[in-house]
């Protein structure tokens, strides 16, 4: 083999080795992509949308009520689930008629959506008050009537965070930034 040709196959595997290890930096600390499997965050993300999460330095103290994050699922930490964050760490929820209360006060929540018109009493029209751990996040989905969330499972630990969602990227007709919005009233 050449030098020339010697030359050119270093390079073409230090750009090769440079991008993956680029890749997997970016992946492991800046932004990661994920698959929505489910309705429990409709009418933001449909079944099998697909998004993109900030991972980095991303941490408790970063969420602010109404945004939309990764997490680990905290009975099973091999699954991520996508919820918006309700209640903060040291917040009072409270659940009635289908409504949400924090510390007291309504939540003004737009973007949930209501598929029942009965309410029924159990957890995910009635629910609380309960206090969120100093270090954990009560979320739940947007479509209320639809999504397993804090009200089934708990709290999600600190610990499982993953990131915050800030892009859907798939499908194109879908393409769209990801706001997030919460009011109390």
């Amino acid at each position: 083999m050449s030098n020339k040709a010697l030359r050119w196959l270093k390079e073409a595997v230090e750009t090769i080795v440079i991008a993956f290890v680029l890749a997997f930096l970016i992946r492991t600390f800046v932004v990661e992509a994920f698959y929505i499997p489910s309705g429990s965050m409709r009418p933001v993300f449909q079944i099998g949308d697909r998004i993109m999460a900030y991972k980095l330095l991303y941490e408790l103290r970063d969420i602010n009520r109404g945004d939309i994050i990764i997490f680990k699922y905290p009975l099973n930490v091999r699954k991520n689930f996508v919820k918006r964050a309700i209640g903060l760490p040291d917040d009072e929820v409270l659940i009635r008629n289908k409504k949400v209360y924090i510390n007291g006060k309504l939540l003004n929540e737009s973007y949930v959506v209501h598929s029942d018109s009965w309410n029924s009493g159990f957890p995910r029209d009635e629910y609380g008050p309960i206090k969120v751990p100093s270090n954990s996040l009560f979320v739940m989905g947007d479509n209320r009537d639809s999504s397993e969330d804090s009200r089934y499972w708990g709290f999600v630990p600190e610990d499982n965070l993953i990131g915050k969602a800030f892009l859907i990227y798939w499908p194109p007709w879908h393409i769209r930034i990801v706001r997030s919005f919460s009011h109390i009233e």
